[in-house]
């Protein structure tokens, strides 16, 4: 009787609230509606996410990291491990904790890819993670990544450089390839030619691909959207490989999940009610080939 082959897995290392969807709380459960098995480690335990402006709860040290990542390889299922996806990261040690994971997870499965939400700031906002995260994103984070997830905000800063056209997104994408990774997506996106009420993503790779996807513009001001795009994208990349792909099935995806949210008028986005917008969006968005 031939064995059933290894059930493969992802490791989401992200922060993780009681009440409400943002890290792993908007990470994990997409990812497991669309059947992948998902070992996640949480480096803080809150209430609920801070926009609120008010949380309980702790940040676990970047120690537990590698406790849980150890605890793991002892169970002889680390080269199961095929992708590491991480987003918030509240420290350097916490960072190096996670890179730290993928090095052990690839040690065991060379294959395994390393998907980072290079969470930084956004417009409007600015930098909002604590000093030091920056530039620990830009020396260490993204060029140990494979793929990337960041917003325009956060790939101008990666990129050193302002993009407000096509021809800045490229030399922006240029230049972030260059510092390691292979496959970038960029997410709410407006460019001198984007319309008022859309917004755009986008999705590069280092030869010289370029696709862009346009959805209107919703009236949403919710947390945890890019936590879950980011882990829908990883899972599309994993079973298709193909970057366009991927990038639509996630937008529409979370268009669908946000449609939704803001017709029921919820502070936090619908994850669970919403659920089939993961399997079966109501809508999918062409898919728009710039070269």
């Amino acid at each position: 009787m031939v064995p059933d082959p290894p059930h493969m897995a992802i490791l989401s290392i992200q922060s993780h609230v009681a009440y409400g969807h943002v890290g792993n709380a908007s990470a994990v459960f997409p990812m497991q509606r669309l059947g992948v098995e998902v070992w996640p480690i949480h480096t803080v335990q809150f209430s609920n996410h801070t926009g609120y402006g008010a949380w309980r709860g702790e940040v676990f040290g970047a120690g537990l990291i590698a406790d849980c990542v150890l605890g793991i390889e002892e169970r002889g299922v680390l080269q199961q491990c095929e992708a590491v996806l991480s987003g918030y990261m509240g420290s350097s040690e916490t960072g190096q904790a996670i890179l730290d994971a993928v090095a052990r997870v690839r040690a065991a499965n060379p294959q395994a890819l390393y998907a980072c939400d290079p969470v930084i700031g956004d417009v409007g906002r600015g930098i909002f993670v604590r000093p030091g995260i920056p530039e620990f994103m830009r020396e260490k984070a993204v060029p140990a990544a494979d793929i990337i997830t960041p917003n325009q905000f956060e790939l101008a800063y990666l990129a050193g450089t302002e993009i407000t056209s096509r021809d800045d997104l490229a030399v922006a994408l240029s230049a972030v390839h260059a510092m390691g990774p292979q496959v970038i997506l960029v997410t709410s996106l407006m460019l001198e030619d984007t319309p008022a009420d859309a917004l755009d993503l986008a999705v590069s790779t280092g030869a010289g691909t370029l696709f862009r996807l346009r959805t209107p513009k919703l009236d949403c001001n919710v947390n945890g959207a890019g936590d879950a795009i980011a882990a829908l994208f990883l899972v599309h990349m994993l079973r298709t490989a193909d970057p366009a792909l991927a990038m639509q099935l996630s937008a529409s995806s979370i268009h669908g999940l946000l449609v939704k949210t803001v017709a029921a008028g919820s502070r936090e986005i619908l994850t669970v009610t919403a659920q089939q917008e993961f399997v079966t969006p109501s809508r999918i968005f062409p898919v728009e080939n710039l070269g």
